[in-house]
C-alpha cells in the first residue's frame, strides 16, 4: 500500500462516524506531524490494526504510528482527565506519547464543571434536546467565545489555581442560576488540579512549533474530527457540534494559513449514518435500520449509543465536497453493502414538487424533503480480500464509479473491511 508524503487533511463529509480513524492511521505511516484541530472529547476515532481495536477520543489517531510528532491544536477543548485517562490506556503498549505530545498553549480546557453545564442545559431543552455526548464540549466552546474560558498556557503560571477557583466559584453560580444543585468548590478544586498538573510537561506553542515544521518541509496530516454536516455553520443546526468540522477549522485550529494543508480527502461511508437527533433525509424504517446497524457495527465509538442508519446521500457528499474544495475521497465500509439485494442512492430532494440540488439552510425544510433516488444492482462477493480497483465485483466498481459522476471527485481510497490493510488505493 503506497501513499504519497505531502501534507494531507482528513475531513469528514457526512455526520462523522465514517471511518476517518482508519483511514487517519493508514496515512500516518509517512507523516512526521499528525495534528487534531478541533472538537474534543466527544470524537471517536477507531483504528483496527492486525486485529487489535484502538479507540481513540482526544489523541490524534496518528498516535499509534511511534515516529509522528502528535499535535493537539488550539481548535481543541482539552479534557486533562480526559486525556490523563486515554494515556493511561495506552500504557504497556508500544505506543509512547511521552516524548511525542504536544498541546496547544491556546486551547481552552473542557473541566467537569462543563459536562454538569452541558446536561442542564439538556435538560432545559426538553423534547428539543439535541443530543449531545454530554462531554461539556459545547459549553466550552461558550465559555472560549463569550472570553470566560480557561486556556491551557494558563497552566503554566503562578496563580492558575486562583484563576481555577474563580471560573469554580462563577460557574457553580451559574448552575445554580439554571436550577441546579451546583457542586463543592473545594472539592471539585481537589479533583481537577491534578489532572491540570499532568497535563502542563505537555503544553507549547504549538502555532510556533507547526510554522517552524512548514519552514522545515515536514510532512503534515490535519486530523477533522466529527464530520461536515456537524458543523456549527454549514450543518444541520441546531442539530451540530461547536466548533467548524471543515477545511476552515484546520486553519483556524492549527495557525497555519491555506496554503501549508495541502491535499484534502474527504471518507464516505457508503451509506449514511448519524447520531443524536435531527433530520436524516435517507433515514431507514426500523427493521432495515437495524439490520444495516448490525451488519456495519453502527454503534458510537465515544458513548456506545446506535447510530441511525440509511443509505448514501450523494446530495450531502456533494453538498460538503463543494464546501471543502475536495481533492479526493475515500469510501469506507463498502463490504457492508455486500448482501446482493438493489442498492437506492439518494441524489436530490424533492420539496413541494420542486427539485433540490443542495441541503437547504432550513431545518424546517429539511425534515420535509423526499429523497429522489437512483437504485444501482448490489453485488454479493466477500470483498475483504480485494487489494486493488480490478479485484472488486464489476457491481461494486459501478457503485464507485456512480459516487465520483454526482460528486466530480476522484474516490483515492475504498475501505473493504476494518483493519488497517483491508484498504484499496487507487491510481491517481
Amino acid at each position: 500500500m503506497t501513499v504519497s508524503t505531502a501534507n494531507k487533511v482528513v475531513l469528514g463529509l457526512q455526520w462523522g462516524d465514517e471511518g476517518k480513524g482508519k483511514v487517519i492511521d493508514m496515512l500516518a505511516g509517512s507523516t512526521d506531524y499528525v495534528v487534531r484541530c478541533q472538537g474534543g472529547a466527544n470524537a471517536g476515532h477507531t483504528v483496527v490494526c492486525n486485529g487489535k481495536k484502538t479507540v481513540l477520543h482526544l489523541l490524534p489517531s496518528g498516535a499509534l504510528h511511534k515516529e509522528a510528532l502528535c499535535i493537539i491544536g488550539n481548535g481543541v477543548v482539552v479534557d486533562p482527565v480526559a486525556l490523563s485517562e486515554e494515556l493511561a490506556s495506552l500504557e504497556g503498549s508500544d505506543v509512547n506519547l511521552e516524548a511525542r505530545l504536544r498541546v496547544s498553549d491556546r486551547a481552552h480546557m473542557v473541566l467537569p464543571y462543563h459536562k454538569l453545564l452541558d446536561a442542564a442545559n439538556e435538560a432545559k431543552r426538553g423534547d428539543k434536546k439535541v443530543g449531545t455526548t454530554l462531554r461539556g464540549i459545547g459549553p466550552c466552546y461558550g465559555h472560549k467565545m463569550s472570553r470566560q474560558g480557561l486556556r491551557c498556557g494558563q497552566i503554566l503560571l503562578d496563580n492558575f489555581e486562583d484563576l481555577l477557583r474563580s471560573q469554580l466559584v462563577a460557574t457553580n453560580k451559574h448552575l445554580k442560576e439554571l436550577g441546579e444543585d451546583g457542586f463543592d468548590i473545594d472539592e471539585m478544586h481537589a479533583q481537577v488540579l491534578p489532572y491540570c498538573e499532568a497535563l502542563r510537561p505537555y503544553v507549547t506553542d504549538t502555532v510556533a512549533l507547526l510554522h517552524e515544521a512548514v519552514k522545515e518541509d515536514k510532512c503534515m496530516l490535519f486530523e477533522g474530527a466529527q464530520g461536515v454536516m456537524l458543523d456549527i455553520d454549514f450543518g444541520t443546526y441546531p442539530y451540530v457540534t461547536s466548533s467548524n468540522t471543515g477545511v476552515g477549522g484546520v486553519v483556524t485550529g492549527s495557525g497555519l494559513n491555506h496554503k501549508n494543508v495541502g491535499e484534502i480527502i474527504g471518507i464516505v461511508k457508503a451509506y449514511t449514518t448519524r447520531v443524536g437527533e435531527g433530520p436524516f433525509p435517507t433515514e431507514l424504517d426500523d427493521a432495515g435500520a437495524e439490520e444495516l446497524r448490525q451488519r456495519g457495527g453502527e454503534f458510537g465509538a465515544t458513548t456506545g449509543r446506535p447510530r441511525r442508519t440509511g443509505w448514501l446521500d450523494l446530495v450531502v457528499v456533494a453538498y460538503a465536497c463543494r464546501l471543502n474544495g475536495m481533492d479526493s475521497i475515500a469510501l469506507t465500509k463498502l463490504d457492508v453493502l455486500s448482501t446482493g439485494d438493489d442498492l437506492p442512492v439518494c441524489v436530490a430532494y424533492e420539496l413541494d414538487g420542486q427539485r433540490l440540488d443542495t441541503v437547504p439552510a432550513s431545518l424546517e425544510d429539511l425534515a420535509r424533503v423526499k429523497p429522489v433516488y437512483e437504485t444501482l444492482p448490489g453485488w454479493s462477493e466477500d470483498i475483504s480480500s480485494c487489494r486493488s480497483y480490478d479485484d472488486l465485483p464489476k457491481a461494486a466498481q459501478d457503485y464507485v464509479r456512480f459516487v465520483e459522476a454526482q460528486t466530480g471527485v476522484r474516490v483515492g481510497y475504498i475501505g473493504v473491511g476494518p483493519d488497517r490493510e483491508e484498504t484499496i488505493v487507487c491510481p491517481s
